[in-house]
């Protein structure tokens, strides 16, 4: 049965592939895969392209819906290198536009308010939004992040370690469990200059404490970065700020930047990313005031001569 082949197919994957991305695995073939498919008898191309339009009608991006084609696809590998003889994934051409959405992010006075009030209120929880706003950090890293990792002489910031949640994985292990890692890339791995008002800042809290761990702390354990988002978007409606993922802090650091003429160069080195062009395709999101000013810049230039 294809749902007995998906598990030794799991537990084979197990010893190659970080238990993060293990879990992203099982939560695809779990969520999507063996609901749609397991209860068939046998089933061809046609069965999977009717799959993708049931996602799609879903509203799941195309980037979703290409993610658990692609762990299918290995799956139906496996399945007939043992003997088996399963369809292949059919090629598909997407012509729905919803996983070109960008994601929403803050708009200026939309991320000074949220930065105000941080200052404000400080505490470690706020502490850490406020290096996300001023950093581009992710939850995961910033969730990983300990007092050792912040140079006070120099100003600087080493990102080293992410933390993230692996949950059940089927086939595999029934408890979930908090894990501590090594950043997403190679690239990952950097160091960030501080400005000198987070500097004083994060040294003012850092007086408070004695220990040396993590600096948004759970008594003591790194703070579970599910329980963070919750925290986060409770600040959001106190706030009346619109729902922005976390993942949008980091989209709006990168926006800001760009926005403010900073090096691409070195936005992209600030971020982690390998490439500058993912930090200019996916993480950049100029308003349409900031095009606005755009245009009149430019038209400004050409009267001037």
């Amino acid at each position: 049965m294809l749902s007995d082949i998906i598990n030794k197919w799991l537990f084979m994957k197990q010893a190659t592939v970080k238990q993060s991305t293990m879990a992203a695995y099982a939560l695809n073939l779990e969520k999507h895969i063996i609901p749609f498919f397991c209860s068939k008898e046998q089933f061809d191309q046609q069965d999977i392209r009717d799959f993708v339009d049931s996602k799609l009608s879903e509203g799941l991006s195309i980037k979703r819906i290409k993610d658990i084609l692609m762990v299918f696809k290995m799956v139906l590998k496996f399945a007939n290198d043992a003997g088996n003889n399963y369809p292949e994934i059919p090629t598909i051409k997407f012509t729905n536009t919803n996983g070109n959405q960008e994601l929403p992010v803050f708009s200026s006075s939309q991320q000074k308010t949220m930065m105000d009030f941080l200052i404000a209120n400080l505490n470690f929880k706020n502490l850490g939004l406020l290096i996300c706003f001023s950093t581009g950090m992710r939850i995961g890293e910033i969730c990983g992040l300990k007092w050792e990792d912040i140079d006070f002489e120099r100003g600087l910031l080493s990102v080293r370690r992410t933390v993230y949640r692996v949950g059940p994985i089927c086939g595999v292990s029934k408890i979930g469990r908090l894990v501590e890692s090594h950043p997403k890339t190679r690239n990952s791995y950097r160091v960030i200059p501080l400005s000198e008002k987070l500097l004083s800042i994060i040294s003012e809290l850092r007086e408070e404490i004695r220990d040396d761990g993590y600096v948004v702390t759970n008594d003591l354990r790194p703070m579970e970065p599910r329980a963070y988002r919750y925290y986060y978007d409770r600040l959001l409606e106190e706030l009346k700020l619109p729902h922005v993922r976390f993942h949008g802090i980091r989209h709006s650091f990168a926006t800001r930047c760009i926005e403010n003429e900073c090096d691409y160069k070195a936005v992209s080195m600030i971020l982690g990313h390998a490439d500058i062009s993912t930090t200019l395709n996916m993480y950049v999101h100029p308003s349409l005031e900031h095009r606005k000013n755009c245009i009149e810049k430019m038209l400004a230039s050409l009267s001037s001569k």
